[in-house]
């Protein structure tokens, strides 16, 4: 059971002295002149939200109020009503509490929206706050007096999801905050989003009909379809037809592009996107016939990456057009730095009424790091509702991310209402929730969003890495700063190992930038080893306890992933701790020059010196890795001098989603004069890529050999060329690498 955090008041909540005559007096110590009331036709739902009325009422005043249908009221007592009692007509969605004479009506459009509004009733006039599944605020209240109500309200955003297991795994806690139970709430399961692959899949059709699928460069390939094959049609209405046989509930079906900007550029589908004025129109054409043959149910597709500009051609009535703001940087308001999608939101909206937003709340490749965006969330969320979008999908991490609790709390929030202040619910939420220690995490939140806000020429993005912003909100000063702060707030509430637990879960962020600061060396402070007064190098041990405790703290909330690509906590631990003993080796080219042979492109500054830095790569490309695309990496270390060396070893980073592949094979020459350079051995890749392959990884291409006298090391990385089962098959694919280990 969740844990009652009550609130003992010395006064009553209306003092009985500024009482009106029109007064609801509820409960007075622990009695009640008040019976809850349903209709006699009322469904179990209803009945179910007066139980939950009377519950949370004998928790907050001890009364106990009688639950009866109308056929059994008490002439003598007042009545809260609960349900329509006067069958008033109301708009869809909306919520009424209010009082006539003495007696009390909470009631909604449907069922859900009259459990909404007992929530409702129960937060705004008696003081419950619903902060977590496992933290609440119950006012404990000896007498109930409430001045006369007349509330009314619609929200505006009609189909509210936060992307979030807190909700998704806790219906009341969901109820609660007025959100959805699941991502797709009416969608068939099998058929949510990026749905071309399932109706057509490689494995069945690409051998024997190519035609069916995307041309590219004169090629098929089977990244998207080809919209303009009637054929593909037939099969997908095939499709969709028999998904709704075998779902009779669900009445979405989503047919939409896979995830991939591979569309098809045929001579008959390119005709229509020119006439269309974007790759949109022979989606929504195409979409447009499918839904013509399921009149009584909708059909869902994508406006993502090249479909995102609106077309032409208007979507049909029961088209739900889902608009994606993936490219966006999350470091300002969508209206401010981007622009293009917001033009994009207007243009859709003169097309149609159905949209649904898919925003983007968190960074998928880091899940625990600072993402400072919080205080985009109200102006986006806003703009939504601005241009007419009624449904909202705030994609969050789902599992546990960075700030967890409070990012779930405050965009559920503010798609129930989104002119809540932001500033008020930040309040709320870390003083409700972290007890003593909120005031120092609200101060922390406070501070690395102003930090970034002054760097108006960062790009936060979801696909980013904390490693870019050490210079920016991440810099070492502000790291100690946001380290201070956590220590202080842990210190606030040491007496409570609740209260405890919770601050460390939200210094996770904090301890996961120090740790991947410290893997690049930024300081003499934040770096992996340091070395003794006896000169002995050894670990640093802040960094050792640091990781300890992250590994504690993910253990103990049992979180588990690190990013969206599967790298999991456990293998970050396993990583970090060989990273740790892999710079406490001899290392006989650290700090040597390095000179690639090969054009490498864009990351670690296009500096092959990061090959021997000193300074470690983790799981993104972003950290610390030098990248070849579309090129074998081809590199020559100089020793300095003529020395006798035994082994090789080199790290390589796999990040399929991101056509980031380990190399095929890895060859080690030597050479004193650098011109005539002797084999020492190739290692072949253990791991070749399948469509099975680890999504996310680090492996390690060793070599052992006789002992050999060389000044000059060759090493060529053969890039593994993307295969045509592959998302991005066409697309050049990337070779990254890190730190040459010679000894």
């Amino acid at each position: 059971m969740p844990r009652i955090l009550s609130l003992f008041l010395t006064v009553v909540m209306v003092f009985h002295a500024s009482c009106t005559n029109d007064s609801l007096r509820i409960a007075e110590n622990g009695k009640s002149d008040y019976e809850i009331v349903f209709m006699g036709q009322a469904t179990e739902s209803q009945h179910r939200s007066a139980k939950l009325l009377q519950e949370y009422l004998e928790k907050i005043s001890g009364a106990t109020l009688g639950i009866v249908d109308e056929s059994s009221q008490d002439a003598i007592k007042h009545k809260i009503y609960v349900g329509n009692i006067n069958d008033e007509e109301l708009k869809p969605h909306q919520i009424v509490i209010k009082s006539q004479e003495k007696d009390l009506f909470i009631f909604g459009h449907s069922d859900l929206d009259t459990k909404y509004a007992v929530y409702e009733f129960l937060e705004r006039y008696l003081g419950c706050k619903w902060y977590a599944p496992d933290a609440m605020e119950i006012p404990s209240i000896s007498s109930i007096a409430l001045e006369p109500i007349d509330y009314v309200y619609t929200p505006e955003i009609t189909t509210r999801t936060v992307h979030s297991k807190l909700f998704y795994e806790n219906k009341s806690f969901a109820d609660q905050q007025k959100v959805t139970y699941e991502s797709f709430p009416h969608y068939a399961p099998e058929a949510r989003v990026h749905t071309f692959h399932r109706f057509l899949p490689e494995e069945k059709f690409y051998a024997s009909h190519p035609e069916y699928y995307a041309l590219r460069d004169d090629q098929r390939l089977p990244t998207q379809l080809c919209l303009t094959n009637e054929k593909v049609l037939e099969i997908v209405k095939d499709s969709v037809s028999a998904l709704f046989a075998r779902n009779p509930e669900a009445s979405v079906v989503s047919v939409s592009q896979d995830d991939n900007q591979q569309h098809c550029q045929c001579d008959t589908c390119h005709k229509i996107d020119e006439e269309e004025g974007s790759p949109s129109g022979t989606m929504i054409r195409f979409v447009n016939q499918v839904a013509a043959d399921f009149p009584d149910k909708t059909i869902s597709t994508l406006a993502y990456q090249y479909t995102r500009k609106p077309c032409k051609t208007e979507p049909a009535d029961n088209v739900l057009i889902t608009l994606c703001s993936i490219e966006c940087d999350r470091a300002a308001p969508i209206s401010e730095k981007c622009t293009d999608f917001a033009k994009d939101l207007e243009g859709w909206g003169r097309l149609t009424n159905n949209v649904r937003i898919w925003d983007y709340t968190t960074q998928f490749t880091n899940f625990l790091a600072p993402f400072p965006n919080i205080h985009t969330l109200r102006p986006n969320i806003q703009l939504f509702r601005d241009n007419n979008a009624k449904w909202v999908f705030e994609q969050h991490s789902h599992n546990p991310s960075e700030l967890f609790e409070l990012r779930s709390y405050i965009t559920a929030k503010l798609l129930w209402n989104p002119e809540l202040d932001l500033n008020t619910l930040l309040v709320e939420f870390t003083e409700g929730y972290y007890g003593t220690a909120g005031s120092y995490i609200k101060e922390y939140v406070d501070l690395i969003h102003s930090e970034l806000e002054k760097d108006t020429d960062f790009f936060l993005f979801l696909y980013g890495d904390p490693s870019e912003a050490f210079d920016s909100y991440l810099r070492p000063e502000l790291l100690t700063r946001y380290t201070e702060l956590f220590d202080i707030a842990e210190k606030a509430v040491a007496d409570s190992p609740e209260l405890v637990a919770r601050v460390k879960k939200a210094r996770l962020g904090v301890d996961y930038a120090v740790l991947e600061a410290s893997r690049k060396n930024i300081t003499e402070m934040y770096t992996l080893m340091i070395t003794d007064d006896e000169g002995t190098k050894k670990p640093n041990p802040g960094v050792v306890s640091v990781l300890d405790n992250f590994m504690k703290t993910t253990s103990g909330h049992d979180i588990e992933l690190m990013n969206e690509m599967g790298f999991t906590v456990s293998e970050y631990g396993t990583n970090y701790e060989s990273a740790l003993e892999i710079a406490q080796k001899p290392n006989k080219a650290k700090g040597k020059k390095v000179v690639t042979l090969t054009k490498p492109k864009k990351y670690a500054d296009e500096n092959p010196m990061v090959l021997t830095d000193g300074a470690l790569g983790g799981s993104s490309f972003y950290a610390n890795w030098l990248g070849y695309e579309g090129n074998d990496m081809e590199v020559v270390l100089d020793l300095g001098e003529p020395m006798e060396i035994r082994t090789i070893s080199l790290a390589f980073l796999q990040v399929t989603n991101h056509i980031v592949f380990l190399p095929s094979s890895v060859s080690y020459s030597a050479s004193l004069n650098n011109t005539d350079f002797q084999e020492l051995g190739t290692v072949s890749n253990p791991y070749p890529l399948e469509k099975e392959s680890k999504v996310n990884d680090i492996r390690y291409f060793d070599l052992g050999f006789k002992p050999v006298r060389v000044r000059y090391i060759k090493v060529k990385a053969k890039n593994t060329k993307t295969p045509y089962w592959h998302h991005a098959a066409g697309l050049p694919s990337w070779v990254f690498a890190d730190e040459i280990i010679v000894n």
